[in-house]
């Protein structure tokens, strides 16, 4: 089965796909870490991609698509995999169709996140992951911190803010990005009937938990 995560940074794909890889055993498949892995492996497409996300821009097809066909054909994915970052267009989906089909697979369920903008703001600013690659849990400053302040609880390694995390500019160019770019990708998928748009918001008080549990209930 392979899920896939919409939704603008910020919104809690990664705390909601972490949850369902979790419980499901399926890799969550997430182009930032494939990004910063061939960035800090100093790979020439982490090359290429790291001069984008530095000035918080979308990385080009040319240089995403290529990283996420050889993820998603490691052994660790071939049972189920949740997507989450990918695909960001319309031209990205329906490559993504071509490789799934020629797999005997499809996408069979898209999670659309939503929240209100200044939420997501708020949310990324504060935002640390594990600097652990096997770990990556995802902490809030705010909404989830951790006990011991810069420790991540699960395995005791050090807390980061992501480059492109701290910089206000840079986050609202990503926002823009996406509202332009990737928000037609939920006519895309609503046209396929799979599509489930759920919003995260402490105004509501409907955390990413609460997404990840219904999903669960839908699928098993």
């Amino acid at each position: 089965m392979v899920i896939l995560m919409l939704g603008a940074q910020g919104t809690g794909k990664g705390t909601v796909a972490g949850m369902l890889s979790e419980k499901l055993g399926w890799p969550q498949i997430s182009t930032g870490d494939i990004f910063r892995k061939n960035i800090k492996e100093e790979t020439p497409l982490g090359l290429e991609a790291n001069q984008y996300i530095a000035k918080g821009q979308l990385v080009p097809d040319e240089i995403t698509v290529p990283m996420v066909v050889e993820r998603l054909n490691e052994p660790d994915a071939q049972e189920g995999s949740i997507l989450d970052g990918f695909p960001r267009n319309i031209a990205q989906a329906e490559k993504l169709d071509e490789i799934l089909a020629q797999k005997g697979k499809k996408v069979d369920l898209v999670i659309n996140l939503t929240s209100p903008k200044d939420e997501i703001i708020t949310r990324i600013l504060n935002r640390r992951v594990c600097s652990n690659q096997a770990c990556k849990t995802t902490y809030n400053l705010t909404m989830h911190p951790p006990v011991e302040p810069g420790i991540c609880d699960k395995c005791g390694a050090e807390l980061l803010q992501r480059d492109d995390d701290s910089d206000k500019q840079a986050i609202q160019n990503r926002l823009d990005i996406y509202d332009e770019k990737t928000l037609p990708l939920v006519e895309f998928y609503a046209q396929k009937g799979i599509l489930k748009t759920e919003e995260i918001s402490e105004k509501t008080g409907r955390l990413g938990k609460d997404v990840a549990e219904d999903i669960l209930k839908q699928i098993q």
